[in-house]
């Protein structure tokens, strides 16, 4: 078994609040790393609309507005992840916070940053969205649990119906 940190995934999502409770139940008083995953350039890509031939009404942005957007993203993602790390800490985990960039998709960045710790066990929510959520786990969870180094919890989180 890893000897690393337990890894939770965090949005901020019902979903990841209700998997970041379960993991303290689970695995508290245990190091963790509470991370949030964000989209590196996304200001960039927003200024590049107009030129895409997309008809968005938007005029296009300059550089440095969009290296200026850039940044704000990764302030609140940061802040989000802060957030994650101290409700962590109240549950009962020693938690410490993790931005990351995306560099490609969100579950291969997760499995990454589990390599990277040797994460224990890897934390993720379920997004529910419905009857079809109780048979298929969404993608992001599915590309996890086949690919990551080490366990993985995968907690459901609430669909259209209300509690699970």
């Amino acid at each position: 078994m890893p000897q690393g940190p337990v890894l939770i995934a965090f949005d901020g999502t019902p979903a990841s609040r209700k998997a970041l409770r379960a993991a303290a139940e689970l695995f508290a008083p245990r190091p963790a790393v509470v991370v949030v995953v964000w989209e590196a350039g996304r200001g960039f890509e927003l200024a590049n609309l107009p030129s895409l031939g997309l008809d968005t009404g938007l005029a296009p942005l300059d550089l440095r507005t969009a290296a200026k957007l850039d940044q704000q993203l990764y302030d609140a993602a940061r802040r989000l992840a802060q957030q994650g790390a101290a409700l962590a800490r109240e549950a009962g985990l020693a938690a410490e916070a993790r931005t990351v960039a995306d560099e490609g998709d969100v579950a291969d960045t997760l499995v990454q940053v589990a390599q990277e710790l040797a994460a224990q066990v890897l934390v993720v929510g379920a997004h529910g969205h419905g009857a079809l959520s109780e048979l298929l786990l969404g993608s992001t969870s599915r590309a996890v649990v086949k690919h990551a180094p080490c366990p993985v919890l995968v907690v459901r989180g609430e669909d259209e119906r209300g509690p699970g």
